[in-house]
């Protein structure tokens, strides 16, 4: 049979989606992969492990599917750093973007003209996720490392080169390492003064359409296909949920979160540093992510509720509760900043904090107060992103979060938009087939699925008046809070 693959390299797992010639996703594919943080701060990964995944899902599709691919597009998360030396064998673990060790540096730089200058030319916001940070810290704590490495790639450059033997990055992937600039496509010359390496350590920088047919013999044998770089997973994310017409954002939540919209130029607001990423030579995607989404109800089961293995019921359990908490969860407040914060606050150092908590609390007002934390997190994106922008009347949603119904509703009730939920396969694995359908030929636009079976969620409206007013505390809270936070992250660092 014809169909094509989009892949996505996340941070948890690589999930591969097949979609037919009507673009309906047929089947799927995925492999998971641990994340280790053997020191404070530390988030790293096994780019091996993830290689494997890569493979697997492949052949377990094509394996499925009994034929080759027509094309495979590829997405990955962003920010990820890998060092390798003139073998072009891994020196160290994968730097993730949630790792914070260089969050110090990202600090300084940010208050600093020459932070701003990075930020205006790359779009990307000076924070400890990105390479140049993370780059900058390295040169300071490990610069016989820096001394012993060849090239300094991500997750997808590193795919790419086991797969083609050559060192291509998308613009896409490089647009949101800190060091592009996304104005003249090439890197920033006084990003990496900062940095403190050169151009020629870096990848070749080629447009998200780009592709390869002939990948090495070795990998896989008698496959037949080409493979289309693609973009990432946030910019992807927007293209499979259908959300690139005017007025329409994506939000996004796995493990973290994000709220996105597309724009012929970039969107820049330098006290929320919100993004610019590059989708194609027309699009860029902009907005602003969180760290806090699913893995903040996880820490919620596992610490508070003492749910030692997370289960399905477990979740379905906890948004039962939700469902009959009222909203305001009793006067309870939670500031969902357990891992810091990126946007609009981009601080490394703020932490959780439950506010409002008395005697009448049960388990089910801390369970709402959760959800709708997260989900005032995302409203703080969106005025940030909407002030420097056009009304946003409507929010198409992809991610874990969509499988269930109260979260997407109380998202819609905080944020006051219609929410539609376009598919429900992976948001970014969709977006990257597209993105191949049409750089290969497919189709002379971006597609869009065949499936017209929208499920769309509208506000309440009194609720939304309500969350209102519970968002000016949510926001007064933190200005209230954040010097002590940092004053008890020093004590404790």
């Amino acid at each position: 049979m014809n169909y094509l693959i989009g892949l996505d390299i996340g941070t948890g797992s690589t999930k591969a989606v097949a979609l037919n010639l009507q673009y309906e996703p047929i089947t799927s594919s995925q492999f998971f992969y641990p994340t280790e943080s053997l020191k404070p701060g530390y988030s790293e990964q096994d780019p091996g492990l993830i290689w494997e995944a890569f493979v697997s899902c492949i052949k377990e599709l094509i394996n499925k599917l009994q034929a080759n691919p027509i094309c495979i597009g590829l997405s990955s998360a962003m920010h990820s750093l890998i060092l390798v030396d003139e073998t072009h064998r891994v020196l160290s673990p994968m730097m993730t973007w949630a790792d914070n060790r260089s969050s110090e540096e990202a600090k300084q730089l940010k208050e600093s003209e020459a932070g701003l200058n990075v930020y205006k030319a790359s779009g990307t916001p000076i924070h400890s996720m990105s390479p140049l940070c993370k780059l900058i810290w390295l040169q300071k704590n490990d610069p016989e490392l820096i001394a012993k490495t060849k090239k300094f790639i991500s997750i997808k450059e590193y795919i790419w080169f086991k797969l083609f033997g050559e060192y291509r990055i998308d613009y896409s992937i490089a647009s949101c390492s800190g060091l592009f600039n996304i104005h003249t496509k090439t890197w920033d010359k006084q990003a990496l003064e900062l940095a403190g390496i050169t151009d020629s350590q870096l990848s070749t920088p080629v447009s998200t359409d780009y592709y390869n047919s002939n990948p090495l013999p070795t990998i896989f044998e008698e496959l037949s296909t080409s493979f289309v770089i693609g973009a990432s997973d946030g910019c992807l994310a927007n293209l499979g949920s259908e959300a690139t017409a005017d007025g329409l954002a994506s939000v996004t939540i796995g493990t973290s979160g994000a709220l996105r919209l597309a724009s012929p130029k970039p969107i820049f607001n330098p006290s929320a540093m919100t993004f610019s990423y590059i989708l194609d030579d027309k699009t860029y995607i902009c907005g602003g992510p969180i760290n806090n989404g699913g893995r903040t109800l996880q820490w919620l089961l596992k610490n508070i509720f003492k749910k030692e293995k997370l289960h399905a019921e477990d979740y379905q359990n906890l948004f039962e509760q939700v469902e009959n908490t009222a909203s305001g969860s009793n006067g309870l407040i939670f500031l969902p900043y357990l891992a810091g914060e990126r946007a609009p606050i981009w601080d490394s150092e703020a932490c959780g904090t439950f506010f409002g908590l008395n005697l009448k609390h049960e388990q089910k007002h801390l369970a709402r107060a959760v959800v709708e934390g997260i989900c005032y997190a995302l409203k703080d994106v969106l005025e940030a992103v909407e002030g420097q922008s056009e009304t946003i009347r409507q929010i198409h949603v992809s991610g874990g979060f969509t499988h269930s119904k109260i979260w997407m509703q109380i998202l819609a009730d905080v944020t006051g938009k219609k929410l539609a939920l376009v598919l429900e396969e992976d948001a970014s694995a969709v977006g990257a087939a597209y993105l191949a359908a049409k750089a290969m030929g497919l189709t002379k636009t971006y597609p869009v699925s065949a499936n017209k079976k929208q499920e769309t969620i509208e506000p309440d409206l009194k609720k939304y008046s309500f969350h209102q007013k519970n968002f000016m505390l949510f926001k007064q809270l933190y200005a209230n809070l954040s010097i002590t936070m940092h004053q008890l992250y020093h004590l404790n660092g």
